[in-house]
């Protein structure tokens, strides 16, 4: 689960990183009362208007302006509020901005230069440890950093069994070139930020740009985290800072009925239980022609409500021009999921797309047969080859 810049700086100050302070708003004028509570805070006489949608790059769309006054905080957050936000990592179709994040201007100027560093915290599935990433070439995309300059990017392995060590964070403010006063809260941060990722059950803790300021403090100026949604049972007051705003209504509403969903580009629905089913069955439509709209996986109950909210999302995607389920009846008898076919399709009405079903598994033959004498525009199908077949025809 993403949740948003400010939510994880929050988090982030809990376990003592420093960060460049900042307060929310979600209109104009709250936006300049939150200028106006920061000035009081931390002496600030610039703003930086930072849009809050779960994507990166959000500078590059137009997304984080400075404001040198309150009336400039005004101007700017009625601009970026409600805008629809295209950064390289939403897509054309770009977010819409319901918040923006009023932070404190830590670029001020001192007698040394400023600096910025990138420092992730994740986990290495190669080898199955915790991994910190950083590297010189801060405030840059770090896809960019890997593929042109690899020697540039750093990586400090963490035995899971003893936690981050004083000299593993003493080598990374080291390999960033610090000394003196700017080293010493280097390691500090490191040692804090590890805490956090490793005791909030996180999957990824991204700081970038990690700043130096002119004085040698070192703040986290952005802080991107994505939490396990597999641990969130234990942290219920992470699992509030959810922004369904954020997410696909279509894979929001599939959640609320149990299905794992996740939209694709294609023109062919996918209904199937289990996930290495639906895998291949998305490599089967790729066979034959067509292009995959979706991930669903029904699970292994599958029954005439689950098999019509799947059928009510799929629908919602203008792009598909068919629809294929592909159930393996282990757990699931493969009658039962015929007969949630043909109810689903009689209470939705009006479908007009082709459908094809290929049932296997216990009661195979019962349920084509249930398919069959339905008088519904359903095809039935005994193979994967011949599902394929079918769909290649419904695409001609």
């Amino acid at each position: 689960m993403n949740i948003h810049e400010y939510q994880a700086k929050q988090t982030l100050k809990k376990y003592g990183v420093a960060i460049q302070e900042g307060i929310v708003a979600d209109t104009p004028d709250k936006a300049v009362d939150a200028a106006k509570e920061l000035k009081e805070q931390t002496g600030t006489g610039w703003w930086v208007v930072k849009a809050q949608i779960h994507a990166g790059g959000r500078g590059k769309g137009g997304g984080v302006k400075l404001a040198k006054s309150l009336d400039e905080v005004k101007e700017v957050s009625n601009k970026i509020l409600g805008m629809q936000l295209v950064t390289p990592q939403t897509g054309p179709e770009g977010k819409k901005v319901h918040k923006v994040l009023i932070a404190q201007d830590v670029y001020y100027p001192g007698e040394s230069e400023t600096s910025e560093f990138y420092v992730s915290v994740l986990l290495d599935r190669a080898t199955s440890r915790n991994m910190i990433m950083y590297s010189t070439e801060g405030g840059m995309d770090i896809e960019e950093v890997a593929e042109k300059t690899p020697d540039l990017i750093f990586k400090e392995e963490v035995d899971p069994k003893i936690g981050l060590q004083g000299f593993q964070a003493r080598k990374v403010a080291f390999n960033l070139g610090l000394s003196g006063k700017a080293f010493k809260e280097m390691v500090k941060f490191v040692m804090a930020l590890y805490k956090a990722y490793d005791e909030t059950d996180s999957a990824m803790f991204e700081i970038n740009p990690v700043l130096k300021t002119s004085d040698d403090k070192i703040i986290a100026v952005d802080a991107k985290v994505n939490l396990d949604d597999n641990a969130l049972y234990r942290h219920k007051d992470l699992a509030l800072m959810r922004d369904i705003n954020e997410e696909d209504p279509t894979e929001v509403e599939a959640g609320e009925s149990n299905l794992n969903y996740v939209k694709l580009d294609g023109n062919v629905g996918c209904m199937v239980n289990g996930a290495g089913l639906a895998m291949a069955t998305m490599d089967m439509i790729k066979l034959a022609g067509g292009e995959p709209a979706n991930f669903l996986d029904v699970g292994g109950a599958a029954n005439a409500q689950t098999v019509e909210a799947g059928f009510r999302i799929i629908m919602k995607d203008p792009n598909v021009k068919a629809i294929l389920i592909n159930v393996f009846g282990g757990i699931v008898r493969c009658d039962r999921v015929a007969k949630g076919v043909v109810e689903a399709y009689k209470n939705i009405g009006n479908i007009t797309i082709p459908i094809i079903v290929r049932l296997q598994g216990t009661n195979a033959v019962e349920a084509k047969k249930v398919i069959d004498e339905s008088g519904l525009k359903v095809v039935s199908a005994i193979l994967l080859k011949d599902a394929g077949e079918k769909v290649k025809e419904a695409l001609a």
